[in-house]
């Protein structure tokens, strides 16, 4: 009995420090943060959707109109090799993903209607900044989280999109934490310690996650470096960040493959740590009407590391112009 007891005692204490320790440790406080505005580059514009101030950069006119989507924990800073060349070639638009960049930022006690964060509100967000800027139909470019968005807008809107380039896509795995934890996500302890959490981002270990999407991580200056946290002075991106990770959601994308009838151009590097190769060659080959290019020599964010041949890659896709790649299933055509 006196056994039993004691258990009992041990299991409420420990229950209790559970429930009381994350509402009383201590957590710094960021530095005061600055609006989105005072950060913006020169080619900054904004411009709101769907309730949204959105931050986006939009250089040339006319048709093809391109969609650039980021990845996580990028911005449109990561298109900053490739934009200008695109919009050469057409319209070239890439705006900041809820939770990144220089878009607005709003937390749960301030937005009304559907969450910010949610995947069906980016696909939502794509076209409604569509409609903004007049434009009727675009190619959808997105980078890893960015062709999950891109995928799920062709999905869900394909008479709006022309083609999808699908670049180091995460498809096959990620989209959101598992089912059975996201309750405890949105207790009164996580939502304070959720952004503490995040904050890594800004630290040691955010700078590890960005060299390992690169092959060559000494191609990452301390410009680069400087360009990725820019956005992190906003005020409470750690919070968003936190309201991002409760809303991801498994999106099933790679059950409704089949469903995909727009010509797709899948681009990967030959060295992709975080989104592995060997998926996007899946892809390619499980999609309806796709090719495929691998870039020697390049890691998971091909329009930093390998500009040019991810120009290579993707203009003759979007003119219309054909391709002479020989096996585009398992081979590059740019390893000359």
């Amino acid at each position: 009995m006196k056994f039993l007891r004691a258990v009992t005692i041990g299991l409420a204490s420990l229950i209790f420090l559970a429930l009381i320790v994350p509402l009383v440790i201590p957590i710094p406080p960021l530095p005061e943060g600055v609006d989105e505005e005072s950060l913006a580059w020169p080619d900054s514009q904004f411009v709101e959707v769907n309730g949204l101030r959105v931050h986006y950069q939009r250089f040339g006119e006319g048709a093809p109109a391109m969609i650039l989507l980021h990845g996580f924990g990028a911005s449109t800073f990561s298109w900053r090799e490739v934009i200008k060349p695109l919009g050469a070639h057409g319209t070239a638009i890439a705006f900041d993903r809820p939770g990144f960049g220089l878009t607005e930022r709003p937390l749960p006690q301030t937005w009304k209607g559907e969450n910010p964060y949610t995947l069906d509100f980016q696909a939502d967000l794509v076209i409604g900044l569509m409609d903004a800027l007049d434009i009727p139909r675009a190619f959808l470019i997105g980078n890893s989280a960015g062709g999950t968005v891109a995928l799920y807008t062709a999905l869900k809107y394909p008479q709006r999109v022309e083609g999808l380039v699908l670049v180091d896509a995460a498809i096959y795995r990620g989209g959101g934490t598992p089912s059975w934890i996201r309750p405890l996500l949105d207790t009164p302890q996580m939502n304070r310690l959720g952004p503490w959490f995040v904050r890594s981002l800004a630290g040691e270990q955010g700078l590890t996650f960005l060299r390992s999407a690169w092959h060559d991580p000494s191609k990452i200056t301390d410009e680069v470096i400087a360009g990725y946290r820019r956005p992190l002075q906003t005020k409470n991106w750690d919070r968003a960040l936190w309201e991002l990770t409760k809303a991801s959601r498994a999106s099933d994308l790679s059950q409704r493959l089949d469903e995909v009838r727009l010509p797709v151009l899948v681009i990967t590097g030959d060295d992709d740590r975080i989104v592995p190769t060997e998926e996007s060659i899946r892809l390619a080959r499980e999609l309806p009407n796709a090719r495929l290019v691998v870039i020697p020599n390049c890691g998971h964010v091909p329009q930093e590391e390998c500009p040019a041949e991810f120009l290579h890659a993707v203009l003759p896709f979007v003119m219309g112009n054909e391709m002479d790649n020989g096996d585009m299933e398992v081979k590059a055509w740019l390893s000359d």
